[in-house]
């Protein structure tokens, strides 16, 4: 009987090693070959190897050690996300349209930003020594908003995979063919 007194299966070397190898990329077919499976089967292998109950608590157990170990959390990166995705590019300037110094901005407008790049230019002006001015450009570049929205939709559950039931040319694809066969009589009554 089942039950859980019973023991757990323990994984097979090559199960360990699948579980290794398949925490540095997720990818269960190049897993499956480094961790000693053969090319040919590597693809069904993997994904076999993915269905496998201990396995997956094997994987599960590595992913949590590993993010206890760095201390990052699925709610950590979830709100990184947030960040990223309500972010407001108006909150890194001032009023008067210049950049906020660095220290300035709030966490959330900080984590947003990807890159700051300052150009300097003359400006036009001399001054009373004849010294041309020089003008502060500020190009402030954000990580890719769009992106961060669809990964937090998708955790949320907002997109809907759909199946296109339409043709190149815009017609609904034909149903499958049913065919329909009448059985001979067999001399059975319905008391049979």
């Amino acid at each position: 009987m089942g039950g859980s007194s019973e023991k757990e299966k323990a994984l097979t070397p090559k199960q360990a090693r699948f579980v290794e190898e398949y925490l540095i990329d997720l990818n269960a077919t190049q897993a499956a070959i480094r961790a000693g499976y053969s090319e040919k089967t590597a693809y069904s292998m993997g994904q076999r190897l993915l269905k496998n109950v201990e396995v997956q608590k094997a994987i599960a157990a590595a992913q949590s050690k590993r993010s206890d170990r760095v201390g990052v959390q699925a709610e950590d990166v979830l709100r990184e996300l947030v960040r990223v995705g309500m972010s407001d590019l108006r909150k890194a300037f001032t009023a008067d349209g210049k950049l906020r110094p660095l220290n300035e901005l709030d966490d959330d407008t900080a984590s947003a930003i990807s890159s700051v790049k300052v150009v300097t230019r003359p400006s036009g002006e001399v001054d009373e020594h004849g010294n041309r001015a020089v003008e502060y450009v500020h190009e402030v570049k954000l990580w890719d908003k769009n992106s961060a929205l669809e990964k937090i939709a998708k955790h949320l559950g907002m997109y809907v995979e759909r199946v296109e039931h339409t043709s190149p040319d815009g017609t609904m694809t034909p149903a499958p063919a049913v065919a329909i066969y009448e059985l001979p009589d067999n001399g059975r009554t319905k008391a049979d």
